[in-house]
C-alpha cells in the first residue's frame, strides 16, 4: 500500500508518521512519500520519519521528492496538508480583518476566505495531476477551509473525502470523562466543517443509548472551560457547539482577544523554529512533546481510520467525515458538502441519517451554506465582485460596508497568490 502526503514537510508530519507507524496493523503501509518543495525542510523531517518507523519496527520504505507527478504515481491514497503562503499568509489572515473589527482567524470569516481563494486552485491543480498518475487513488483532504475545498474536488468529480479533527477530539475527551475506551463513543456530530454541534454522545454504537444529558450534568464544568463558553450556554443549549462556534457566539469578546494578544499564527511560526530545532536531532526517533501544541489532535488515528475504510477489506465503519449532502440535511443542497456520520467502505462515504436540527442551529448552518457556495465560486472564477458578495453573505460580515473594506484588504494581502487581482 503506497500513501503520498502533499505538504509532508509540515513540521506536523511527524504527529503522522507516529500513527502510521503504531498503527500499521490496522493500515498496512509499505511506501510512504513525503512530497514538498522546500526540499531541505523535506530532507529533515524525512529522515526523522525513517527513524520515527525504524523506532517502531516499521518494515515500510519512507521516502522524499518535489517532484509531485512521480511521488503520487501508483499511490492508493493522496493526502492533502497545505498552506499556500505558509505561516506568513496565516498571519495576514489573522491580521487584516481586525482592522474591520472583524475575526481574523484562518478557516472562518474574512481569513478563512482568503485562504480558500489562494488553496481551491493549487489543489485542483493537484488533484488532476493525481488523477492522471494514480487514477484509482482516493484523496483524502486535510487543508483548511476543509468544506470548501472538499466541495471543489468532488465537484471537479475526484474521488475525495474531508477529514477534520473536531469530531475525534471529542470523541477522545468525552471517552475520557466517561471512563470508557473512545470506540465505544459514538458522535450525532451534525453540521458543516468548522460549525457543528454534538447532538448526542452514543455508548456502544450508533444506535447506543445517548449519555449526552448525563455528560453534561457530571461534567459540564470541564467540558465548557475546555470551549472557552460558560456553563450556562452549554445548560441552555444542552448540545456541545464546536468550539469554532465562540468565533459565531462570542464574535466581540473574541475580536477584542485577538487585538490584545500575540496572533496564533506568530505562536506557531516561533513553534515550528523550535521543532525544526529538534527534528535536527539525528537522536530524535519519536514525535516531540512540543508538537502536542502545534494543534491538529488525533488527526494521524483519524487518517489511518479513514484511509483503512477507504483502502482495506475489513468492511464499513463509521466515521465523521466531510462529504456530499445528498439529502442529509434537506435545507441544503444536495452537492454541498457537509461533516456528519457516515459509514465507509471501498466504494467511499455515505451519510447516515443525521438528526434534526434545531433552527437555531440550522438558521446558521443554512447561512454559512449559503457563504460557502459564494466563496467557491470566488475560489473558481475570481473577480473582485464575487469576493465582496461572499463576504457580504458571511455571517460574521453582513454589511456592506464592511465587505467592502475587507474586500480590499484581502484582495492587497493576496496580490502574489491570485493572478486576477
Amino acid at each position: 500500500m503506497k500513501l503520498a502526503v502533499v505538504g509532508g514537510g509540515s513540521t506536523y508530519t511527524p504527529e503522522l508518521v507516529d500513527g502510521f507507524a503504531r498503527l500499521r496493523d490496522t493500515l498496512p503501509v509499505t511506501e510512504l512519500v513525503l512530497i514538498d518543495p522546500a526540499a531541505e525542510r523535506l530532507e529533515l523531517i524525512g529522515a526523522l520519519a525513517r527513524r520515527i518507523f525504524a523506532r517502531q519496527g516499521h518494515p515500510g520504505l519512507v521516502t522524499t521528492t518535489s517532484d509531485l507527478d512521480a511521488g503520487v504515481a501508483g499511490a492508493d491514497a493522496v493526502l492533502l496538508q497545505l498552506r499556500i503562503g505558509g505561516q506568513a499568509a496565516r498571519l495576514q489572515d489573522e491580521t487584516w480583518p481586525l482592522e474591520c473589527g472583524c475575526v481574523g482567524q484562518e478557516t472562518t470569516g474574512a481569513g478563512g476566505l482568503a485562504k480558500a481563494l489562494r488553496t481551491v486552485p493549487v489543489v485542483l491543480d493537484i488533484a488532476e495531476r493525481v488523477r492522471r498518475a494514480a487514477p484509482d487513488a482516493w484523496i483524502i483532504d486535510f487543508t483548511n477551509p476543509v468544506g470548501i475545498v472538499t466541495r471543489a474536488l468532488l465537484r471537479a468529480g475526484h474521488k475525495a473525502v474531508g477529514l477534520c479533527n473536531v469530531a475525534i477530539g471529542f470523541q477522545r475527551k468525552f471517552a475520557a470523562l466517561l471512563e470508557v475506551a473512545p470506540s465505544e463513543v459514538h458522535l450525532d456530530h451534525v453540521g458543516l466543517n468548522h460549525l457543528t454541534w454534538e447532538l448526542g454522545v452514543r455508548l456502544g454504537g450508533p444506535d447506543g443509548a445517548d449519555v449526552l444529558p448525563r455528560l453534561l450534568a457530571e461534567h459540564g464544568e470541564a467540558v465548557a472551560a475546555d470551549l472557552r463558553m460558560p456553563r450556562a450556554v452549554l445548560d441552555r443549549l444542552g448540545v456541545v457547539p464546536s468550539y469554532y462556534l465562540r468565533y459565531f457566539y462570542a464574535h466581540d469578546a473574541v475580536v477584542r482577544e485577538l487585538g490584545e494578544k500575540p496572533s496564533r499564527a506568530a505562536e506557531v511560526a516561533a513553534m515550528e523554529k523550535e521543532l525544526l530545532a529538534l527534528y535536527a536531532d539525528p537522536a530524535l526517533d519519536e514525535k516531540p512533546a512540543l508538537l502536542a501544541k502545534r494543534g491538529g489532535a488525533f488527526y494521524s488515528e483519524a487518517a489511518v481510520d479513514l484511509a483503512a475504510a477507504l483502502l482495506g477489506d475489513a468492511g464499513p465503519s463509521v466515521q465523521v467525515v466531510n462529504t456530499l449532502n445528498n439529502g442529509t440535511l434537506p435545507f441544503l443542497a444536495d452537492d454541498a458538502v457537509v461533516e456528519v456520520q457516515a459509514r465507509v467502505d471501498r466504494s467511499g462515504p455515505v451519510p447516515l441519517a443525521a438528526p434534526r436540527l434545531d433552527p437555531l442551529y440550522a438558521g446558521l448552518v443554512a447561512h454559512v451554506g449559503a457563504y460557502e457556495d459564494l466563496a467557491l465560486d470566488a475560489a473558481l472564477r475570481g473577480g473582485r465582485e464575487r469576493v465582496s458578495k461572499a463576504l457580504l453573505a458571511h455571517p460574521l460580515v453582513g454589511q456592506y460596508d464592511l465587505a467592502e473594506g475587507l474586500t480590499d484588504r484581502l484582495l492587497a494581502h493576496n496580490k502574489e497568490h491570485l493572478p486576477w487581482a
